[in-house]
C-alpha cells in the first residue's frame, strides 16, 4: 500500500512567524501566542504556579520576545517557552520563600467542577481517576513532575525536555521513568 505524503500545511512555521515579527508584523506575535499559550499555561499549572498561572504565561512571553534575538533555532520555539516558564516559576517561588510566604497551590473549586446527581456514572469514574492522577502527580519531585509533563502532557522528546529543565537527555529519562513508576505504585495503591 503506498504511503501518502503529508499535505503542506498552510501554517506558518514558528521560525517563520518570528522573522514576520521582527520585521514588525505585531499579527505574528499573535500568532505565536495563540499557538503555544494554552501548552505553556498547562506546563505552568502542573509544576505548581496555579495562583498565578495568567501572570507566568504574561511573563512568559513579554521576557521571550524581549529577547528574541537570543533564540537561535537549536530547540523548538515552545521548548525554549517551557524553559524561560520554568524559570520565572523559579524565581516566583525564590521570591515568595524570602518574603516568608509559601506558594499556595491549591486550586479553587468551580460549580462546573461539582459532580451532581444527575451526572452519569461514567463521569464519576473519570472525575476520581483525574483526581488520584493529579494527587500522585503532585507527590513527584518538582524535577520529576516538570519531566512528566513536558513528557506526557505536551509530548516533548527527552532532548527537548532536558533543554527545557537544564538537565541532561540521560537524566531526563531517567527522571521520567522514576516519575511512571511512582505515579504506577501510587494509582496501584
Amino acid at each position: 500500500m503506498p504511503t501518502l505524503a503529508p499535505e503542506p500545511s498552510d501554517e506558518p512555521s514558528d521560525l517563520e512567524l518570528i522573522a514576520r515579527w521582527k520585521e514588525g508584523d505585531q499579527r505574528a506575535a499573535t500568532q505565536l501566542v495563540e499557538r503555544h499559550a494554552t501548552a505553556v499555561a498547562r506546563f505552568v499549572a502542573t509544576v505548581g504556579a496555579r495562583v498565578d498561572v495568567d501572570d507566568v504565561v504574561q511573563d512568559t512571553f513579554a521576557r521571550a520576545f524581549a529577547s528574541l534575538d537570543s533564540f537561535r533555532g537549536d530547540s523548538s520555539f515552545r521548548t525554549w517557552l517551557f524553559t524561560i516558564a520554568r524559570r520565572l516559576v523559579l524565581d516566583r517561588r525564590r521570591s515568595e520563600r524570602r518574603r516568608g510566604g509559601g506558594m499556595r497551590t491549591h486550586a479553587e473549586v468551580q460549580d462546573a467542577d461539582a459532580v451532581t446527581e444527575y451526572d452519569a456514572l461514567d463521569a464519576v469514574v473519570a472525575d476520581e481517576t483525574e483526581r488520584r492522577m493529579r494527587e500522585a502527580v503532585s507527590r513527584l519531585t518538582p524535577t520529576q513532575r516538570e519531566v512528566f509533563t513536558l513528557r506526557v502532557a505536551e509530548g516533548l522528546s527527552y532532548r527537548e525536555i532536558a533543554e527545557a529543565v537544564d538537565t541532561t537527555e540521560g537524566a531526563a529519562r531517567v527522571h521520567y521513568h522514576n516519575a511512571m513508576r511512582a505515579v504506577k505504585e501510587f494509582l496501584d495503591d
